[in-house]
This record gives structure tokens, C-alpha cells and sequence, in this order.
């Protein structure tokens, strides 16, 4: 299915190194049950030989996990070396499981991407020792190595900075699109790039479809996962070729609540822990209140979009979203954001956003992305899928190009 999504901005060409290494002032990568130095430099990260991965053990039950729950973890095909993502959250850890059920040699991962000792952030708020401690939890129960990665720098200079200057336009990029395509599997797939894993796994709600060892040309095709609520394809969508056919999603052929009972069955230290929610390095501090920090304030005006009265004051365009319901503080609402002057620090607003006369019959979308890398045969009616899109979360559009 191609997908165009509705708050892409096209990256500004100072990334366009986006993912080479840089050398860092801590290890890029530290064994978690046994920490070393690693020297620093890309170079010699580069010279580490391949690090030891778990054999397979089946003694805790795995004949009993139903053949369709592991029908996206590659039963059929050989042992393969597979380097998972976790977080310590119950999503990650049970695509860890599957993996390992199905007869795949494991090393997990769990990246650190937020401290800067010279730059003041809420790095004590964010509880990233419990994650540590329950993604630990669970690679100890089948023996699979946890590495800790280390992709501060990059995280900050390609996804955090890159927020900022954006806020600061008027425009509000996705985070997790930002960190899936530039971090997870960007600057991560580089760090391990000379471990020699056959695929690179994650606890993300989609699937991917590989050509067949005898049509390696074709693509790899990103598809949605079964459970339609938890779908994460929106997040992955601008994910180049290259990175898909890297990766797998194990949890993509199972649903949210199934997830949930296999976390039990595998009796998972973390399988009552709530999802996470929000963006990690902020841990209990608003979002705002960050951007107040970079970017600071600067007082304007709200006014109604109909007719031009004034409502109120802001304390600067960047706090406010196209769309945006909540936080507005407006007698007589609901009001919703639906337009920013960014030259004059104008906000407007309307009661009327789901109003018959208001009904969208155009937008306009950016930086199209073709997941096959190729333009498409069949561009007449496309589906498009959007965190924020104004008429359903899918709808069907003519493009005009």
C-alpha cells in the first residue's frame, strides 16, 4: 500500500551525512552484564569482532506458543543472527520471545540516546534505569545478551535540535518518525553494521513482506499490522529500502491483547507494566516546558479565524499545533488551532473545525515518500494515513502531481 503522509518536511541538507559516526566522548557500546571500554572512534568500533549471540533454548515451553503467533518472526527460515531493539516495555520483550521461540540466535540492545553533561535536561526524571533493569529481567530469562548503545550525540544533533529549529518555523514534526528513521534504525544499524546480523528486530505494530532469496531486487514492502489501533506503519514510513529489508516486526501478525497474554505466558518480569507514552528524554516534564526552555517566549495574539476577534494572548506561536484542541484555555469552545502567522506571532482559532462549510476537499502533502523506492505505476486514488490528519485517521485522495 503507498502512504503519503501529511506532516512530512523535507530534511535540510546539513543531514544529508545523516548516518555516518562521529566520535564520542562515552563508549558507543558497553556489555551490559560485563562493562568495558571500547575505544571510541568509529574506526575502531568497527574492528570489534562479531559479539557472541545465544543459542536457542526450548525447555521453557516454546511448543506450546501457537505457530500463527510466530508466523512474523520467520519460523521457516534458518537460525538467523537477529539484533533486537528493546526498552523494557512489554512490546519489545515479547517480540525478543517470539524470536527466540523461533529458533532465532538473539542479542538484545537497549539505547541510551539522552544525556549531555554540559547541557541542563530532565535526564533524572526519565526512568530509563528501570527500563535497563526490566529489559535485563527479561534477556535473563532465556539467557540472550544485552548490549547498552550509546547514540546521545546523534539523537540530540538529529532529532532534538532538529525539533527545535522546526518549532521555531511554525512546523511540528513527529518525533517517532524522526527517531524510527534517523536513530533506531539509522545511527543503531550503523553502530552494529560490522556484527554481521542477518536482521535487525523491533516491538513496533507492523509487518514487512521480503522479496524471496531469488528476487533480491525486488523490494520490501511495509504493510500494516493485524491490529488496526496499535498500527505503527505511519511511524516507519519514511524508512528507505535500505533499512527495511534489514528489519522484521515480529509483532506484526499479533494483536495488542494477544501481546499482552503471551507477556503472561512467558511469565515477562514487565508483563503488567503500562505502555509507555511521550517522548522518553522528557520524562516527566511537559513538552511545552521544553520548548520554552530552547526556544523561549514571546507574547501574541489569538484571534477568531471567521472574523478576526481578538480572543486572548499566547505565549508564542511554536506552543501551538495545526489542529490542536487542548491547552488553549478559551471561554465558549471547543477551539481548535487552524492557522499560524509565524511572521507576526498571530494565532487563529475557530469553533467551527468539523462544521459542514468547513468540510476539506484539498491539502496539500510534501516530501512524498515511496516505500519501494520507485515512482508508482498507479497513482489515482492512494490511501493516506496521518497522526494528525483532520478527516479520518484514513482516507482516500486524487494527487495531482
Amino acid at each position: 500500500m503507498l502512504r503519503a503522509t501529511m506532516s512530512t518536511i523535507p530534511l535540510p541538507f546539513r543531514y544529508a551525512h545523516l548516518f555516518s559516526l562521529y566520535p564520542f566522548q562515552k563508549p558507543l557500546i558497553q556489555v551490559f552484564s560485563q562493562p568495558r571500554k571500547i575505544t571510541t572512534t568509529a574506526t575502531r568500533l568497527f574492528s570489534l569482532k562479531p559479539l557472541a549471540v545465544s543459542s536457542p533454548i526450548r525447555n521453557y515451553g516454546d511448543e506450546r506458543i501457537d505457530p500463527t503467533y510466530l508466523s512474523c518472526s520467520m519460523p521457516h527460515k534458518n537460525p538467523l543472527k537477529v539484533a533486537v531493539l528493546v526498552s523494557g516495555g512489554v512490546d519489545s520483550s515479547v517480540a525478543l520471545r517470539l524470536l527466540h521461540a523461533a529458533g532465532h540466535s538473539c542479542t538484545a540492545f537497549y539505547l541510551k540516546i539522552w544525556f549531555q553533561e554540559d547541557f541542563e535536561n530532565y535526564w533524572s526524571e526519565c526512568p530509563w534505569e528501570d527500563d535497563l533493569k526490566y529489559a535485563k529481567g527479561v534477556c535473563d530469562q532465556v539467557d540472550v545478551p544485552l548490549e547498552v548503545v550509546h547514540l546521545t550525540d546523534e539523537y540530540w544533533n538529529n532529532v532534538v535540535s532538529y525539533i527545535i529549529e522546526e518549532y521555531k518555523c511554525g512546523r511540528t514534526p513527529n518525533p517517532d518518525v524522526l527517531c524510527n528513521t534517523r536513530i533506531k534504525f539509522g545511527a543503531f544499524m550503523d553502530a552494529i553494521s560490522g556484527m554481521e546480523f542477518d536482521f535487525v528486530a523491533s516491538g513496533h505494530y507492523a509487518k514487512i513482506a521480503h522479496a524471496s532469496t531469488e528476487q533480491l531486487d525486488e523490494p520490501s514492502i511495509l504493510e500494516l499490522s493485524k491490529d488496526m489501533v496499535k498500527d505503527q506503519t505511519y511511524f516507519l514510513s519514511h524508512l528507505s529500502q535500505a533499512q527495511l529489508k534489514r528489519l522484521t516486526f515480529p509483532l506484526g501478525c499479533i494483536q495488542k491483547d494477544e501481546v499482552r497474554m503471551l507477556a503472561k505466558s512467558f511469565n515477562l518480569p514487565n508483563q503488567e507494566r503500562k505502555d509507555s507514552q511521550g517522548i522518553c528524554f522528557l520524562g516527566k516534564i511537559k513538552f511545552s516546558e521544553f520548548v520554552a526552555r530552547h526556544i523561549g517566549e514571546s507574547e501574541g495574539i489569538i484571534l477568531e479565524a471567521e472574523n478576526g476577534d481578538y480572543l486572548g494572548n499566547h505565549r508564542g506561536f511554536w506552543f501551538y499545533t495545526i489542529g490542536q484542541r487542548q491547552g488553549l484555555r478559551l471561554p465558549g469552545g471547543p477551539w481548535y488551532v487552524v492557522e499560524k502567522d509565524t511572521k507576526n506571532n498571530v494565532v487563529y482559532v475557530s469553533r467551527n473545525y468539523f462544521s459542514v462549510d468547513k468540510k476539506r476537499r484539498l491539502f496539500r502533502v510534501g516530501s512524498l515518500k515511496w516505500l519501494s523506492g520507485l515512482f508508482p505505476k498507479q497513482i489515482d486514488e492512494l490511501q493516506c494515513k496521518s497522526d494528525r490528519c483532520w478527516c479520518t485517521s484514513k482516507c482516500s485522495f486524487s494527487i495531482v502531481l
